[in-house]
């Protein structure tokens, strides 16, 4: 705090701003038109997106880097891929010599990309016909670690099958089963699929009763 003015709140504020603008644009009645951040991430955090939506909260500009980076001037522009009578709508950050380019941020040097990652490399692969792409990891330090990959049938028949699944969900009005994984305690949705979440530290010795008085 400076003075009267709250500049953590200002800030926080315009990240939020930002991060709306930045959005990816899903209509959550247009249940034939998927996007494909919504199913390489856990379903049920893409069904409650549609049906029951709660703002996330964004911690700072280092989680805004690919939508900031799809609205330069080389940035992709967005596509369709048609599977039956449903639309798989994807944009890659950008294209560059035939390959596909996406850039992710990451609190430390990963030894390995996310399968999420992965996932969204390989379909926009499929999605702008191209046979090869990179996800670049950039940390808050400005470090990178770049992975390359060559595209896999086999991989994007995993999305397609994901595609049908939130659909048919969607359809049926049916909350999609738990994925649990490493990103559920940042999940907006975490205490409906989990325990409230506890803010207080607490002691082993506090949870078992030890030094209680009678």
């Amino acid at each position: 705090m400076m003075g009267d003015r709250d500049f953590r709140s200002i800030i926080k504020s315009a990240v939020s701003s930002i991060g709306k603008e930045l959005e990816i644009d899903i209509d959550p009645k247009d249940i034939q038109t998927v996007h494909l951040m919504e199913v390489v991430q856990c379903l049920r955090r893409s069904y409650y997106d549609r049906t029951e939506p709660q703002e996330i909260e964004r911690r700072g500009f280092n989680e805004l880097l690919s939508g900031l980076l799809r609205r330069l001037e080389y940035g992709s522009e967005p596509k369709e891929f048609a599977i039956d009578n449903i639309k798989l709508k994807g944009q890659a950050d950008m294209i560059v010599e035939d390959s596909i380019l996406l850039f992710r941020s990451a609190v430390d040097e990963l030894e390995s990309p996310y399968a999420s990652d992965v996932l969204y490399l390989n379909a926009c692969m499929w999605i702008y016909d191209k046979v090869d792409g990179m996800i670049v990891y950039i940390t808050g330090n400005r470090k990178e670690t770049t992975f390359s990959l060559t595209r896999n049938k086999k991989m994007f028949e995993e999305v397609v099958r994901r595609i049908r699944v939130l659909n048919d969900l969607l359809k049926e009005k049916k909350t999609p089963i738990l994925e649990p994984s490493t990103q559920c305690f940042d999940c907006q949705y975490y205490e409906r699929c989990f325990m409230k979440k506890n803010t207080k530290q607490t002691s082993l010795a506090e949870l078992l009763g030890i030094g209680k008085n009678d």
